[in-house]
């Protein structure tokens, strides 16, 4: 059967293998014989609101930390101190399935809301759920009242928060361990890598119990930075930290200006995937042929073939197949939408719709073309994640109590950057998500003047009072 090789521009594979990939890892517990994931529930209940802590931790009694340094420290405490938490990460969680199942299924349905949010940006679209939604499940630690409410809805998280941080963390564990080896700093045929990090305020009050949260579920222990007098030099040590975390895949995550010296706060997460196919394809048969774009027009692509057995399936208004990684851990699964179809079938994307998809998969020898191609895409979340339920956590009258016992912090933003190459060996795929917490204070202005008329200026020195200069202006264009 010959799979169909013209593509939409707008690449449905990238994003969906992001998801799809997520999804099967979870399938794949350390057991030889995992049980498969439930179905998705039907029912999203209010997260159980959790009561906000009042003994605060100052977040060091140390000295002053040394200045930042733009590398990792190759320990934890060389470069950063650390406001340590007394919580070690819980490495063996005992999490009911029915709560990861529940998680999964928030997360795939965040991650499909979230696709269609973005679809109108132009061009291919690629994008790591998974990394945004655990970098907002550790900012959802300090979010109470409204706040919490609005990031639960939007999020699909479903779960109380006891339930929800402990879930993350056996998904996490989960995930990573399957990587070849176990976690390796190594890369291998089959590589999976996720970290998280805090990055605060060197003398900023946070809160124990939420540093507990975070260090005992996501192992994110916070490094002491100084936003006030040095935001610049701590946005490149973030930067840097997740440039090492992706094998400098995405660089420059958070933009300069970004940080400044209202930012209390930054939570980050890194993901890095890197798989063989387990059919590779011959580069002696990757070959110039024709990618009709969504114009009509066509454009000449590196296009990759085969014939091998492959999980196929054949809709009204599609054709899908299913490519998988060496140790069948994972897979790439591609939608093509029929010509002209691309915009409907898009517009109606779900998760559910991908299930169904994915049920109807059967093995078929497959003549498959595909074409190699790498990108990157990077994104500001906050208007979109605003319009898409949870303003209020960008807004003034946001509630992140749980991080540091008052009302006086918000998001300003969340930056998330995403990369992938596909070639005849396999995938490489990386991406990375800032949260920025920041004061809600601003200055107070006492008086705003403009200079838009001719006035008369003099420069003195202060000392003496001599006058050195002076004259007027009454056309600065002159």
């Amino acid at each position: 059967m010959i799979f169909r090789k013209y593509f939409k521009s707008r690449i449905l594979a990238a994003i969906l293998a992001t998801v799809i990939i997520m999804s099967m890892l979870v399938g794949c517990g350390d057991s030889a014989t995992p049980t498969p994931l439930e179905p998705s529930p039907t029912a999203l209940p209010t997260p159980v609101q959790t009561p906000t802590p009042t003994a605060t931790v100052t977040p060091t009694s140390e000295p002053s930390p040394s200045p930042i340094s733009t590398q990792e420290p190759a320990t934890p405490d060389v470069g950063f101190k650390l406001a340590k938490s007394h919580v070690e990460r819980d490495s063996s969680p005992d999490i009911p399935r029915a709560d990861m199942n529940e998680l999964v299924a928030g997360n795939n349905a965040f991650a499909f809301d979230l696709y269609q949010a973005l679809q109108s940006e132009k061009g291919n679209l690629f994008f790591s759920p998974y990394s945004i939604s655990t970098a907002l499940a550790m900012t959802y630690a300090g979010a109470r009242s409204e706040t919490e409410t609005q990031m639960s809805d939007t999020l699909h998280f479903s779960l109380s928060q006891d339930q929800l941080h402990p879930a993350f963390n056996a998904i996490d564990l989960q995930l990573t361990s399957q990587e070849e080896g176990g976690k390796s700093d190594e890369k291998t045929d089959f590589t999976l890598r996720i970290a998280n990090s805090l990055w605060g305020q060197r003398d900023y009050e946070f809160l124990e119990e939420f540093l507990d949260v975070l260090a005992g579920n996501y192992g994110a222990g916070m490094r002491l930075v100084d936003f006030v007098t040095a935001s610049e030099p701590a946005r490149i040590a973030i930067n840097d930290w997740v440039s090492d975390q992706t094998e400098e895949k995405i660089k420059d995550l958070i933009p300069q200006g970004a940080i400044d010296s209202m930012t209390r706060l930054v939570l980050a997460n890194a993901i890095y995937f890197y798989a063989d196919w387990l059919y590779p394809f011959d580069p002696n048969s990757t070959h110039d042929g024709s990618f009709a774009l969504l114009d009509g027009e066509e454009v000449t692509v590196s296009m990759m073939s085969q014939l091998t057995g492959f999980q196929y399936a054949q809709g009204d208004n599609y054709q899908a197949v299913e490519l998988p990684y060496v140790g069948n851990m994972a897979a790439m699964t591609i939608i093509v939408p029929d010509s002209g179809e691309f915009y409907d079938f898009e517009n109606g994307l779900s998760f559910s719709q991908i299930e169904e998809i994915i049920a109807n998969l059967e093995r078929k020898q497959v003549r498959l073309s595909l074409p190699k191609f790498t990108y990157e895409s990077d994104f500001s979340l906050a208007k979109t994640l605003k319009e898409m339920g949870m303003p209020k956590a960008f807004s003034m009258d946001a509630d992140f109590s749980g991080m540091d016992g008052t009302k006086n912090l918000f998001i300003s933003d969340v930056f998330h950057k995403a990369f992938v190459a596909v070639d005849e060996e396999g995938t490489e795929a990386a991406a990375a998500t800032a949260v920025i917490i920041s004061l809600k204070a601003v200055p107070i202005v006492d008086v705003e003047l403009t200079i838009d008329r001719p006035f008369i200026y003099l420069i003195r020195d202060t000392g003496t009072g001599t006058i050195l200069f002076m004259g007027r202006v009454l056309n600065p264009a002159e």
